[in-house]
């Protein structure tokens, strides 16, 4: 059986047509035997055929039935037993177990007698055996024009498919006869798409009763008797729009007939190399093997068939060698583990050391910062210092109610007490007319001067004023005002800061202030 599944179809003719001969060989030379040996006991007397199959029954314990009688005459060719049984009543459709007809017979054996015969007693010019195979299919194949003449002339369907999708003319290789055929496709209006059409009949039946199994609440994967699915039949006849449906109903790329046979297998022994590639997206195994160990190359027949299938296998195998190895994580029943994340040792110790090295920035960070801000401050005070050490003192050392601050920063807060305005006017100008600025400092001794003569212009407003017990001068920086205990009436005076970089006496305050104080003299 190995050696017959892997012969093509016109070989298991050729094989099955010469077993039969034997078969019928053996049988006929033991008829023989016994008619010998019957005619001796009777004297000879003929006897009608089945009185003797009866009569033989009866001693040999072998009955045959008047259906495989008829297969058997006409595979002998066997005219007159063939006639001589249709007029018994015997039908002319008898087949046999693979559905094989009398009149596909004789147009395998080219018997144009019986042929006609089988016709004139009602047989079907279109039978189908189980390969779906016609009597036209087996005259085409076989290049009997003769025979094809007669069958077309009987009404033979020459759109018929058979079980491979082929038509009469598909598998004709003579060319009188494919002629032949093709004149007459042609008398009857046959085109490209009623062929298209024709061959899609049956993969259109196909795909709407899997549909209504679906609907149904049927199983997609049903088998059959010898363990074959839906995907199989599809992958076999190539039925593309039936496979793609299939696959997109979670059908099984690697289900088994009881070969196991999967359907890669199928569509490569039939050459179908659509399908092929459509099982291989969808996960089918190419180096899947069968009972014989047999892979869908070694099944394949077809050379570019062959390289394609090569051609898929180096792909996938190059596809898989380019993608990362993943490790695929277990899936726990435990529903915690769905909203908890779990941590490792590693991450956790990673995430410790992530911490560690943030919380060290910071704190260096931090210290700059301090470090900057002490700088800041004892800059500040070393200004202080300095400015204290060049600029003259703003009140007159006998008083011992003055207080002396620094002046010239912007948190100086100067409080005079105990003088009048003429006495202030002449310290200043005394003071500031002997002091000579260095460059550097000549921007803060700007501001001091612009200090001095607001406050001078604002004591010289206030007219008749003679005596100012406390004169307090604040920033606008909300800081604390110092008083002194024997002060009586308080006033408060805003300084104004006028940042000029420039120092000149023509264009200051200074000169005012001296022509101011000559007036007050005169």
């Amino acid at each position: 059986m190995q050696v017959v599944e892997k012969m093509s179809t016109q070989e298991r003719l050729k094989h099955a047509r010469k077993r039969r001969l034997q078969q019928l060989k053996r049988w006929s030379q033991r008829e023989k035997e016994y008619q010998q040996t019957k005619r001796k006991k009777s004297g000879g007397a003929a006897v009608d055929l089945i009185t003797k199959t009866t009569k033989s029954a009866k001693k040999y314990k072998v009955h045959f039935v008047p259906s495989v009688m008829l297969l058997e005459a006409a595979a002998r060719n066997d005219v007159e037993e063939v006639r001589r049984l249709l007029m018994l009543g015997v039908s002319p459709d008898s087949t046999n177990e693979d559905g094989l007809t009398a009149l596909h017979q004789c147009c395998i054996d080219d018997s144009e007698e019986m042929m006609k015969l089988l016709l004139e007693f009602g047989a079907n010019v279109n039978a189908k055996d189980s390969e779906q195979w016609t009597p036209l299919h087996a005259a085409a194949t076989c290049g009997h024009l003769h025979l094809v003449r007669y069958l077309i002339t009987k009404g033979a369907d020459l759109l018929a498919v058979n079980a491979d999708g082929n038509m009469p003319y598909d598998i004709c290789e003579d060319e009188n006869t494919l002629d032949y055929i093709e004149s007459e496709m042609a008398k009857k209006g046959i085109t490209q798409e009623m062929i298209d059409e024709t061959r899609a009949i049956s993969e259109k039946q196909m795909l709407s009763d899997l549909k209504y199994l679906l609907e149904e609440g049927g199983d997609i994967e049903y088998r059959d008797h010898q363990g074959a699915t839906p995907l199989h039949i599809a992958a076999a006849n190539g039925y593309v729009t039936v496979v793609e449906f299939i696959l997109d109903n979670h059908g099984s790329t690697n289900v088994c007939d009881n070969d196991m046979w999967q359907p890669i297998h199928a569509a490569a022994c039939w050459g179908h190399p659509d399908v092929i590639e459509m099982l291989v997206m969808a996960g089918a195994d190419l180096s899947a093997k069968t009972k014989n160990g047999e892979t869908p190359f070694d099944i394949c027949e077809d050379p570019d068939l062959k390289e394609r299938i090569m051609q898929l296998k180096s792909e996938i195998e190059t596809k898989r060698a380019s993608q990362p190895v993943k490790l695929k994580r277990s899936q726990s029943q435990n529903t915690r583990s769905q909203s908890v994340r779990r941590t490792s040792i590693r991450d956790k110790s990673l995430i410790s050391r992530r911490e560690a090295r943030e919380e060290a920035r910071i704190r260096h960070e931090q210290q700059e910062q301090s470090g900057t801000d002490e700088e800041e401050e004892k800059l500040q005070h070393d200004m202080r210092v300095t400015e204290k050490e060049k600029l003259p003192s703003c009140q007159n050392n006998k008083d011992e109610d003055s207080v002396q601050c620094p002046i010239i920063s912007k948190d100086t807060i100067q409080r005079i007490k105990g003088q009048n305005m003429k006495e202030n006017i002449e310290n200043a100008a005394n003071q500031f007319a002997a002091y000579d600025p260095n460059e550097d400092d000549i921007h803060m001794q700007t501001q001091y001067l612009n200090a001095v003569n607001d406050n001078l212009t604002n004591e010289f407003h206030k007219q008749t004023l003679d005596d100012i017990s406390t004169c307090d001068y604040a920033e606008t920086m909300n800081q604390p005002v110092i008083h002194s205990q024997s002060e009586s009436v308080k006033v408060e005076i805003h300084v104004t800061v006028n940042t000029n970089p420039t120092y000149s006496p023509n264009h200051g305050t200074l000169a005012d202030l001296k022509k101011h104080r000559s007036d007050r003299g005169s």
